[in-house]
């Protein structure tokens, strides 16, 4: 539903705020790339010093997962990691508000017959995909190789749901949530191509626990179930921009045949392992965000107080 017809709920005093982020996100969109960017930079330095949560959140993740990183380093990294997320959301609006086609001459695409002979076979492709800072944009890239269908975790903000909603469906066939796995099936067995990012920690149930940057990691099992019910290929797809430019990579490679092993751990280290590979291209352009390893073993680890 278009937001002109947003429910008069949703104009309520409670969320002027999230109409006041779209209204910029809006205007945000038209701009030239380098004044996207430097305003990106200037909202960047305000996150590293205001938004202190989740710049320790970003900081203990790297500290685990780069050990091999300095303090000095490791602070670098921060800083890039939020501006990243900050330019996230300008990526996001150019997604949502100009022409896909437009993006063509921005991207190169590798790797791309993987892909198409994953497709050939009639039996769906698994997308394997994990959360970029900027996730959006990266679908409608994909969109210009593919007609894809995405899952999607609905927002708690629901005048933002519907924003996100209505941005994706430009550029994706359809949204299923993540948790109608019947939906994700059916959409397989028409052959469609399904963007599936299995990187974040939704705790221990359906879950076991495999090394992601060498750090133990609630991963789900449902990729591997997916490949079972219909036999469906599954194709790691990385997204990354080129440094300081506004061009960009896509590519595709397939998952190795020892996938599904028969083993939800190894299927679940064979799963962060591509993963892993695809992120380490451009680490600071992954979420970081996220309490990645909040669910240990033992129970609730105390990593992030």
């Amino acid at each position: 539903m278009p937001l002109s017809t947003t429910p008069k709920t949703l104009y309520s005093p409670r969320y002027w705020p999230t109409w006041l982020g779209i209204a910029l996100l809006r205007c945000w969109a038209p701009l030239p790339w380098p004044l996207q960017y430097r305003i990106a930079r200037i909202l960047g330095m305000l996150a590293n010093t205001f938004a202190r949560r989740r710049r320790h959140i970003v900081n203990v993740n790297l500290r685990l997962c780069f050990p091999e990183w300095d303090e000095e380093t490791r602070n670098g990294k921060v800083r890039e990691v939020l501006f990243n997320n900050v330019l996230g959301l300008a990526e996001a609006a150019n997604a949502y508000h100009r022409p896909t086609e437009s993006f063509r001459d921005q991207v190169t695409i590798r790797g791309l017959q993987h892909l198409q002979l994953a497709h050939a076979r009639g039996r769906g492709v698994i997308l394997l995909g994990a959360h970029y800072s900027h996730l959006d944009f990266g679908g409608a890239l994909v969109s210009l190789v593919c007609n894809p269908c995405a899952i999607y975790r609905p927002n708690n903000n629901a005048l933002m749901d519907r924003y996100i909603l209505q941005g994706r469906s430009r550029f994706m066939k359809s949204v299923i949530l993540r948790s109608d796995m019947r939906g994700i099936a059916r959409a397989l067995k028409k052959n469609e191509v399904v963007w599936y990012p299995p990187d974040q920690d939704y705790g221990r149930k359906h879950s076991v626990f495999a090394p992601f940057f060498g750090v133990n990691a609630a991963t789900i099992t449902a990729t591997s179930r997916l490949v079972k019910l219909n036999q469906s290929p599954v194709v790691a797809m990385s997204c990354y921009r080129q440094e300081h430019t506004d061009r960009y990579f896509l590519e595709f490679q397939p998952l190795t045949d020892a996938f599904p092993s028969g083993s939800d751990e190894q299927d679940a280290r064979l799963i962060n392992q591509a993963l892993e590979n695809c992120i380490r291209k451009s680490p600071t352009q992954y979420m970081w965000t996220h309490r990645r390893f909040k669910t240990q073993p033992e129970g609730r680890a105390m990593l992030y107080q």
